[in-house]
């Protein structure tokens, strides 16, 4: 029956098109219990509407009270080495949002120069995600540094890149050169203004819905490099799949440049046309590093009939071992494979109509009616007051 002065909140199927708590579907007629952070859909089970919060449950006080002043914390999104992405919800606007919380704690396991470097890595985050400004990069929309550091930025629905060529084993052609051109434009951008990523992968490129037809963004700066007078850098980063070959050779000697997101876009447009990496340890003696530093990939003919010689010949123009021969972003801009305005076309209507979503006012959230059974050991005592549950409308 629960504990004295418990609740059951529940919800009540009475729709004719089907009623969803996260993904399972209710039933015409009957009713399910509610926990914290339920997703409410309707129609279809990624028609997402409600998320229940139940205010009795404090599993927010964990979090510093400056943050849960401005926002409600919800479910997990991702997790990795030094923390995790949470969903949250503006209290003002019950706009979305991610939260990206970094451990602190984590950093202290290693030495006092993994711990500086770390720390360092976050502060570059922030300083270079509050400089920018571009479509194709995510945004940072607040910042609060307690126990641990919480970097609030613009949600993006569609997940990561990585997962959307993993689920669909490869990408159409038509919707790689949507997301590369998207890809290009910002890594430019971040060029322009002198910033190298340093770390570019599938896993750091978001896309804003399940749609297929949708913008991209670029996210994850802890590895980036605000360019020098010199614009080389010495240091060994990012993901080793994705290293360009001048990274890999430059330990303790020659520095590198711009060119190595280059590479990284070359791998990346690889793997998006063909759903496997130019460059693995897998079935082969040959190291990764070898691989990479002599440029030795294969086409697999079944795997790359229907890719045209355009799309086949871009991705030869970026992996180029030698960095001075390779296409830079302006030239891989320029190149006849992104020659294609229908395409330009869908990127500035998905851009505009983003940007009228933006402009949209937010309306505050209001408590949710939907019933509310009390137990019956609770009719005993109807004296203790207690908060109650919330639905906070999905927009």
């Amino acid at each position: 029956m629960g504990p004295k002065n418990s609740y059951i909140a529940y919800i009540e199927d009475h729709s004719g098109n089907g009623t969803f708590v996260n993904t399972e579907l209710v039933g015409r007629g009957k009713h399910r219990p509610l926990s914290n952070n339920s997703e409410i859909a309707l129609s279809l089970c990624r028609n997402k509407v409600f998320v229940f919060f139940d205010l009795t449950v404090d599993d927010q006080s964990v979090y510093p009270k400056q943050l849960r002043d401005e926002y409600i914390i919800s479910k997990t999104l991702g997790s990795g080495a030094c923390g995790e992405v949470k969903l949250a919800f503006e209290r003002k606007t019950c706009k979305k949002v991610a939260i990206k919380i970094i451990s602190k704690r984590k950093f202290a396991i290693g030495s006092l120069k993994e711990l500086v470097d770390s720390a360092l890595n976050v502060e570059t985050e922030i300083e270079i995600l509050k400089k920018l400004n571009h479509p194709c990069i995510i945004k940072i929309k607040n910042f609060f540094d307690a126990e641990d550091y919480y970097i609030v930025l613009e949600l993006m629905e569609g997940g990561e890149l990585f997962d959307r060529v993993v689920g669909h084993k490869h990408l159409k052609e038509a919707t790689c050169k949507l997301y590369f051109y998207q890809m290009l434009l910002a890594v430019q951008y971040l060029h322009e203004n002198g910033i190298i990523h340093r770390d570019l992968k599938p896993e750091n490129v978001l896309l804003s819905s399940q749609e297929e037809d949708c913008l991209i963004k670029i996210t994850d700066f802890g590895q980036s490099k605000i360019l020098g007078e010199t614009s080389l850098m010495r240091t060994l980063c990012g993901t080793p799949t994705y290293l360009a070959p001048e990274v890999l050779l430059s330990i303790g000697t020659t520095g590198y440049n711009r060119a190595v997101d280059c590479w990284s876009l070359g791998v990346i447009l690889f793997i998006c046309l063909s759903g496997y990496p130019p460059f693995s340890e897998h079935k082969t003696q040959v190291s990764l590093k070898d691989q990479i530093t002599s440029g030795k990939y294969t086409f697999i003919p079944e795997v790359w009939a229907d890719v045209s010689e355009k799309a086949l010949d871009l991705v030869k123009k970026l992996l180029v071992v030698d960095p001075k021969a390779r296409f830079t972003t302006e030239e891989a801009l320029g190149h006849p494979w992104l020659q294609d305005e229908d395409m330009k076309r869908k990127f500035q209507n998905l851009l505009a109509e983003e940007n009228k979503l933006l402009a949209l006012p937010q309306v505050s959230p209001q408590p949710s009616t939907s019933r509310k059974r009390p137990l019956k050991a609770e009719a005993e005592d109807t004296k203790t007051t207690k908060r109650p549950a919330v639905c906070a409308a999905v927009s």
